[in-house]
């Protein structure tokens, strides 16, 4: 009568050091040193099964990545067959170990080769451990190239103060008040007489008071000014 295989699955834990760590479990029978793994429950895919007894046998939460291999061998009379994925563990243990497991230790791949119970799972870990340090650093080095660089701050560089242009009096900036002394004296062209306008003194202007540069006398002043164009006109016409 041929048995059914059982079913197990666990992984190749690693802890993300200067030196990956991989995690390697001490059961309480026999005191063997396995890594870790366990039976599937009813209706659990290899999977989910794996996550759930490597977060059992380390008290980690780990993320699931590329799948490692399988590992089949006799155990009681039966065959077991054992899928492995490659893990990560992220932080300090939170959780309590279950208790069939009596310690876990994080070692450098080399010393959990050596440090496992049972040949056929050193013979496994020395097979797909290298694959799995090269996996992880691949990954690292893909998750560092699509990180954006670090913003740079960058001010803009100091401006010299420009000096102003000397402004002579006759490049003097136009203003509405120029035009308010002007005077108006007809002048003969050949399509009659025209209008010209000639600035007032600005010396004369300057020696008046001060008082006539209110705002009550430079509306008269426009007033006067708009009659004179109105009488200009008449006499024109």
């Amino acid at each position: 009568m041929v048995r059914v295989p059982v079913l197990a699955a666990g992984g190749i834990v690693l802890r993300g050091e200067e030196t990956p760590l991989i995690a390697v479990v001490r059961l309480r029978k026999r005191s063997e040193w396995v890594l870790p793994k366990g039976k599937l429950d009813d209706g659990e895919t290899p999977r989910d099964a794996a996550v759930r007894e490597v977060c059992e046998e380390t008290g980690h939460d780990v993320s699931v990545h590329e799948f490692l291999g399988t590992l089949v061998y006799e155990s009681g009379g039966r065959s077991k067959v054992v899928h492995y994925w490659r893990m990560e563990a992220g932080g300090e243990q939170i959780y309590q170990l279950m208790h069939d497991a009596k310690a876990v230790e994080w070692l450098p791949l080399d010393v959990a080769v050596e440090q496992l119970s049972r040949a056929y799972e050193r013979a496994f870990l020395a097979v797909v451990g290298p694959l799995a340090l090269e996996a992880a650093a691949l990954a690292t080095r893909r998750q560092k190239a699509t990180l954006p660089p670090p913003a740079i701050p960058v001010s803009a560089p100091p401006q010299a103060d420009l000096p102003s242009a000397p402004t002579a009096e006759h490049e003097r900036p136009f203003a509405a008040s120029d035009v308010v002394g002007a005077e108006m004296s007809a002048g003969a062209t050949e399509f009659g007489t025209a209008p010209q306008f000639v600035e007032a003194d600005a010396a004369a202007a300057a020696a008046q008071p001060e008082a006539n540069h209110t705002a009550a006398a430079a509306r008269s002043r426009r007033r006067n000014l708009m009659q004179k164009m109105r009488d200009w006109l008449r006499r024109a016409a």
